[in-house]
């Protein structure tokens, strides 16, 4: 008997490996500007991704580490500190004192949860080229990042994802065969309540793909749809007042 296959996340499999397979943002990584540019530029600089949840800000962090050949480090500011800084400091020592010699780039999620000393402790390494910070937030960077760190940073905005990007999201986990076939129903349905958050929808299609599995469905139905995830799918129903009501809510 063949040992069972450990579960990669479908966001993992989902997970883009070039900026041409990125789905959104393309105010900043379409042909000619300022993301796609820097990618192009042959040298990373430091930045701060200014966006609400799911739209992509860990996913362009970890293609600016690989279109440099850099290490990636994630430091997480809700449980890292400034022992987490240190160890990323020495990480990247070590990488750039090696036989290879290759880049760091520092990835901060959440950094407006660190406090001023904490951001600080990035300056003098962010100064001397030790390592490229890329922090992501989704509170405005100019009241939430300390001056000091923001003026040595780009800020690129990032969009929540369209109704489109949505759908493509939706498409590629059926081409790999991660989730059944669903009626246009059910899928606009996904769509609105995703409202513009890639890693929720994924997290639902997860979800709904187990759930499929088990009862060895072809096709998944608004009608299943709203008995298996029940009152969370059923408020975002667009020809209705209650999906209204949230969306403005929200």
């Amino acid at each position: 008997m063949k040992p069972a296959q450990p579960h990669v996340p479908l966001a993992e499999r989902l997970r883009p490996r070039s900026l041409g397979e990125v789905i959104g943002q393309q105010h900043l990584l379409g042909e000619g500007m300022a993301l796609r540019l820097a990618f192009e530029s042959g040298q990373p600089h430091s930045c701060i991704l200014w966006g609400p949840p799911g739209v992509g800000k860990t996913t362009i962090a970890r293609l600016m580490a690989d279109a440099f050949d850099a290490q990636f480090i994630t430091i997480s500011a809700v449980l890292g500190g400034v022992k987490d800084i240190r160890e990323a400091v020495e990480q990247a020592q070590l990488a750039r004192d090696g036989l290879e010699q290759r880049r760091t780039i520092v990835f901060v999620d959440e950094v407006h949860r660190f406090n001023k000393s904490q951001q600080d402790a990035f300056l003098p390494h962010v100064e001397s080229g030790l390592f490229t910070f890329i922090g992501a937030t989704t509170e405005n960077p100019s009241f939430e990042v300390n001056s000091a760190l923001l003026s040595r940073a780009a800020v690129y905005v990032l969009q929540p994802l369209s109704e489109d990007d949505l759908r493509q999201i939706v498409q590629r986990a059926q081409a790999i065969g991660a989730v059944p076939a669903a009626e246009a129903a059910a899928v606009d349905r996904l769509i609105a309540y995703a409202d513009g958050d890639a890693r929720r929808l994924l997290n639902t299609l997860e979800t709904l793909a187990v759930a499929a599995g088990r009862e060895q469905l072809v096709e998944v139905t608004d009608a299943w749809l709203l008995k298996v995830l029940g009152e969370r799918m059923r408020r975002y129903d667009k020809g209705g007042e209650q999906f209204y009501v949230t969306r403005n809510v929200l």
